[in-house]
């Protein structure tokens, strides 16, 4: 077994999509300000793990493809600025609050995997997706990683 982990992590289409990250090949993933998914940023994520990118807040909610974290975790610059609608005047460059990863575009899905089709597939009863929707982030399984991809008709990258 490989020392690598899978995330999904979630972005409004409309904010930052997959066709963005192509785009660009690589991005800070900023304005995480919950909790639970910075700590998994933090303390969990290292380079080169599988992320899938996943197009939330839509009327069908959508994993689009993959991507792989390509820094170790620092805070993120937006935290700072008072013209972000992510800056947090109680954080300060001494004692950052809010950390980020790099992420590098992998691949886009030619099928997309719907919430709809995860949740009618029992191999994914127990994604975390499920049981932390409000996390912008959650860990994903590898077993879940490649069921997927087998559903995306992708090869697991």
């Amino acid at each position: 077994m490989s020392d690598r982990q899978y995330w999904l992590m979630k972005s409004e289409p409309d904010d930052y999509s997959i066709d963005d990250l192509e785009k660009d090949g690589e991005t800070a993933w900023t304005g995480v300000r919950n909790y639970g998914a910075r700590n998994f940023m933090r303390d969990d994520m290292n380079e080169g793990d599988g992320v899938l990118f996943y197009h939330s807040n839509i009327s069908k909610p959508v994993i689009v493809g993959t991507m792989e974290v390509s820094s170790e975790a620092y805070p993120d610059p937006l935290q700072f600025d008072p013209n972000s609608k992510y800056f947090d005047e109680k954080s300060s460059e001494s004692e950052p609050r809010w950390q980020l990863v790099d992420v590098k575009f992998v691949q886009k899905f030619d099928n997309p995997v719907t919430r709809e089709a995860m949740k009618e597939e029992a191999a994914l009863d127990e994604m975390e997706l499920f049981r932390l929707g409000r996390y912008s982030i959650t860990p994903v399984r590898e077993s879940e990683w490649k069921k997927i991809h087998e559903m995306a008709e992708a090869e697991a990258k």
